[in-house]
């Protein structure tokens, strides 16, 4: 008798969660049976061209993943960037319900506020793991949904490339005079620091890159690694390949909600959706860290030549930048909140990565 009436109890409880559910989940969503979840149809508007398969795949491999874990119940349709709203877009799509879900790199936002990309990278900024370990267990992703919730979404992590590499340059830079003047397409902070480097920094998609190299309107670009860059061809015009691209340590994606729209999922589904995020999230890296060895190589021997950046210029952007960050902190009450917590465990990650991680791969790198 217990367990007639347990089980009578959980029924009307599942359908009453999915009436909660249908609530803002698209016009295809259907009229659930009772004890059934509902059938749910998003939109996910993505920053990136198809050609960035690694990182628009990301998108692809969430939508999979959700329909999967939900008996194909919560499905996305994946738009590239410029199908349903502009690439860079992306965040103003999802903030005002134009789609319901979007994958983006934040920094794309820092018009609208320097600290958004904290949730991507700053330059001379966290790795890869360091970004995920401050996420996920460091305080990261709470002060960052607190930004996000002023602007109606919550976000999740949505993948990392890994350090990417310092850009394609026409001539060889030797010394930090040779940056002066040098037109390179290098968008957000990145930009800001070069620019006060002596670079004249420019903001070209990527479809714009190569023919703008090409006729000379830019002398440099810098674009995603190896396995991105080789599909662009700026080897053929600029052949000098630098590293690091230091203002891009770790850079993260992420993957954008509305509001109302996660609010009135079924429990269930949300769980679904931060777990086929942090699938998307190890997934990605893993994939870069496979394709751009190969792609490196590749490009040297199409005559690529690799060059680490001159320490004075290393130095000089280090200290340009965190003077940028403490002039923010002073008038920027966001940026402030998220930047003395972050600095601090950034300082702690590096002493252990120095002790852990640098000295045995430094040991490695050197005798293979």
């Amino acid at each position: 008798m217990q367990r007639r009436a347990f089980l009578k109890g959980a029924g009307a409880g599942l359908a009453s969660s999915a009436a909660i559910g249908l609530s803002g989940c698209g016009p295809r969503a259907g009229k659930p049976q009772t004890g059934a979840l509902p059938t749910v149809h998003w939109r996910l508007a993505s920053s990136f061209p198809k050609n960035l398969d690694i990182i628009y795949g990301a998108s692809e491999m969430l939508a999979e993943r959700l329909a999967q874990l939900t008996d194909a119940r919560f499905q996305v349709k994946v738009h590239a960037g410029g199908e349903l709203v502009p690439g860079l877009q992306v965040l103003d799509a999802v903030q005002n319900g134009t789609v319901e879900c979007g994958h983006s790199a934040s920094y794309y936002y820092v018009g609208k506020n320097l600290a958004f990309a904290f949730d991507c990278a700053v330059p001379f900024g966290l790795t890869a793991r360091q970004q995920n370990a401050w996420m996920y267990h460091g305080g990261g992703l709470a002060l960052l949904r607190e930004l996000f919730a002023k602007y109606h979404i919550i976000h999740f992590p949505g993948g990392n490339t890994g350090a990417q590499m310092g850009g394609w340059f026409r001539k060889e830079i030797r010394t930090l005079a040779d940056l002066q003047g040098l037109k390179m397409r290098i968008p957000g902070i990145g930009g800001q620091i070069m620019a006060r480097l002596g670079v004249v920094p420019q903001t070209l998609a990527g479809s714009d890159v190569y023919p703008a190299l090409e006729r000379g309107a830019i002398d440099a670009a810098e674009w995603v690694g190896p396995y991105d860059d080789e599909k662009l061809g700026l080897h053929k015009i600029a052949p000098h390949y630098y590293y690091p691209g230091w203002w891009e340590g770790g850079p993260q994606l992420s993957f954008y909600v509305n509001l109302d729209k996660w609010n009135a999922l079924p429990e269930s589904y949300r769980q679904a959706f931060e777990t086929a995020c942090a699938a998307v999230n190890g997934d990605m890296l893993a994939r870069y860290d496979t394709e751009n060895p190969k792609a490196l190589m590749r490009l040297v021997q199409q005559g690529a030549q690799l060059h680490a950046y001159p320490r004075e210029v290393l130095e000089a952007g280090m200290q340009a930048t965190f003077q940028v960050y403490d002039a923010e902190a002073e008038k920027n009450p966001d940026f402030a909140r998220i930047y003395q917590p972050w600095k601090d465990f950034r300082s702690a990650e590096m002493q252990w990565f120095k002790v852990g991680e640098a000295s045995y791969t430094n040991f490695l790198y050197y005798n293979r």
